[in-house]
């Protein structure tokens, strides 16, 4: 994978940006005065909360809008019935643009979460048999993370050298574990029925799993964990939105950072990557799951 120089990279920091009003916009204070903006999440969090209040405090209304799985946010910001969304992070976008051509764009980026082994069968990764299955998430992109690292942990082989694997580039013969693909949002749930499960941080307060009982995680805050980073999307005519902009920047205001602290259990890594490493990120990242 891609080393990634990122040229502005500030920890938890407040983006000090004044952005130019244009895209969708009607005037210079934005095309969302005396309305609301709607934001697209899986679910509801106190992040998202943390979110509302901010923009509420800077006079800007944000509704919320839930939806059930990952799949549905792109194409209702395309469509219109949403103005933007947070839930996905740079190489899902990337995939997501790949196969559907829509020019859903970064905005803001928020932070990386780890992913992570979990089993309520087994203390460490040593006590798992072979041919235990192992639950990953069945979206293209987190598959790939997760295979990625099982792989790392000698639980899996390829067939062939690859930066982005999916099911059928494992080695059923000579891997350690067998794989079976759910919905992300199903793999806590699998854990009761399967040795161990690869899940996403974003899952991990809904299922009351401890982020320091992973038998292994994946590394965050190095370059190769930069298309990881999550976002803040909308589409290309509404990018240089003042308010979208406005609202997604309070993301690194400290009472959102606090919230996000209590809910990803200090695990999370607040990134605020400037919009030209954002895209750099984004193009390279399509062309290397092109090849």
């Amino acid at each position: 994978m891609r080393a990634y120089r990122v040229s502005v990279l500030a920890v938890t920091t407040v983006l000090g940006l004044t952005l130019a009003a244009c895209g969708g916009s009607e005037s210079a204070e934005g095309p969302y005065d005396d309305e609301v903006i709607t934001l697209g999440v899986i679910g509801s969090s106190p992040v998202d909360q943390a979110i509302v209040d901010a923009a509420a405090e800077e006079g800007i209304t944000v509704e919320l809008r839930e939806f059930g799985d990952y799949s549905q946010v792109n194409p209702a910001t395309v469509n219109g019935d949403i103005d933007m969304a947070r839930f996905q992070h740079i190489a899902y976008l990337a995939d997501y643009r790949n196969n559907s051509g829509e020019d859903v764009v970064p905005i803001v980026s928020t932070s990386i979460y780890p992913m992570g082994i979990y089993s309520n069968q087994y203390d460490s990764l040593d006590q798992i048999q072979d041919g235990d299955e192992i639950a990953i998430p069945n979206d293209s992109i987190n598959q790939t993370r997760a295979l990625l690292l099982l792989e790392a942990n000698d639980l899996v082989q390829f067939t062939s050298e690859t930066t982005a694997p999916t099911e059928s580039d494992v080695d059923t013969e000579n891997s350690k574990v067998r794989v079976t693909p759910v919905s992300a949002e199903q793999t806590v749930l699998s854990l009761d029925s399967v040795a161990a499960s690869v899940v996403n941080n974003d899952f991990l307060e809904r299922a009351d799993l401890n982020p320091q009982d992973a038998l292994a995680e994946d590394g965050v805050g190095e370059e190769s964990s930069y298309p990881y980073v999550n976002l803040f999307t909308t589409t290309e005519a509404n990018a240089d939105d003042e308010t979208l902009n406005k609202v997604a920047e309070l993301f690194h205001t400290d009472s959102v950072l606090e919230a996000e602290a209590e809910e990803s259990r200090d695990t999370a890594v607040s990134l605020d990557l400037s919009r030209e490493d954002m895209d750099q990120i984004l193009a390279d990242y399509q062309e290397d799951l092109k090849k």
